[in-house]
């Protein structure tokens, strides 16, 4: 068979999308869904059960194997700028063409690559490589995630990383180029077109990192740590708070519980909601064919 090839389609009104692809590719679908409630039942499950993203897998097209989702516009800029559920947002800090883009997607993700980068340099030691920092990256959005107990390769997120590595840098040199002006980063030559970089590590600079990341994040984590009134000059409160940070460590370690659990309840929300989608015959031969890959990788 030949490898699955992502696709994700941003639309403005997915109950009408699938109403309409229902009627020209009734085969994508289970056939139960199609017939007790079609676009509507799509829409619901991929809403009240996933997290707004409808896939139909194993659909050939010009002799590719593809798997689609559908997902709102609106849902996917949130997720993207806020992390609400960490889905969409997670595949989108890992190299991907973008083959259409009405509203500006790329440029909207440099907000989530920025925080991507951010949310990796507080779980990274002082000094680290720049294929490290990628892993880093590529890893987070895979903490918590149920498959990667049975259903993933265990080294996934290495094997993203050298098969795309020129990906990666030129994703990332725009960020990173910003953090070495502001004197967090700073980098030495490694090799194989690589870089070392070392990171500022003080308490100041943990500050900066958690202020750039996602605001759902950050209010949770300040829910935990405890916040503080943000400083817009002498005397002068913001209404914006900031997460107290006592501890770069501490910060870390919460930061990576927030994300953990955000990963797993998406993960296992989509995974539900999947096998519903599917059904159960396609449900099945997608689970086998990840568990194969996920042994061989084991042995």
């Amino acid at each position: 068979m030949s490898k699955m090839v992502d696709l994700i389609l941003g639309v403005s009104d997915p109950q009408k999308w699938h109403e309409k692809n229902i009627r020209l590719n009734k085969d994508h679908y289970a056939s139960w869904m199609v017939y007790l409630g079609g676009g509507k039942l799509v829409t619901k499950v991929a809403d009240a059960i996933g997290v707004g993203v409808h896939f139909n897998p194993y659909v050939m097209w010009n002799d590719k194997m593809l798997k689609y989702g559908v997902a709102r516009m609106h849902d996917l800029i949130q997720d993207i700028q806020y992390w609400k559920t960490f889905y969409l947002s997670g595949r989108l800090q890992k190299p991907v063409n973008i083959l259409v883009d009405s509203l500006d997607v790329q440029q909207l993700n440099s907000v989530n690559l920025r925080s991507a980068v951010s949310a990796a340099l507080l779980l990274l030691p002082p000094k680290f490589t720049e294929v490290e920092l990628y892993a880093k990256i590529c890893s987070l959005s895979y903490m918590g995630d149920l498959r990667m107990l049975f259903a993933e390769d265990r080294d996934k997120v290495n094997k993203i990383v050298r098969g795309q590595f020129p990906l990666f840098q030129s994703m990332y040199q725009p960020c990173l180029e910003q953090y070495k002006t502001k004197e967090l980063l700073q980098f030495s030559p490694h090799g194989d077109d690589q870089a070392n970089i070392s990171q500022d590590c003080g308490l100041s600079a943990t500050e900066y990192l958690v202020s750039s990341l996602p605001t759902t994040v950050r209010n949770t984590m300040g829910l935990r740590l405890g916040e503080k009134r943000s400083l817009s000059g002498p005397g002068r409160v913001t209404g914006r708070n900031q997460v107290l940070v006592q501890s770069r460590k501490e910060v870390a370690d919460c930061m990576q519980r927030v994300l953990r659990r955000k990963v797993m309840v998406s993960s296992a929300r989509q995974a539900v909601s999947g096998v519903l989608a599917v059904g159960g015959a396609k449900a099945a031969k997608y689970l086998a064919s990840k568990i194969c890959k996920a042994w061989r990788s084991w042995r």
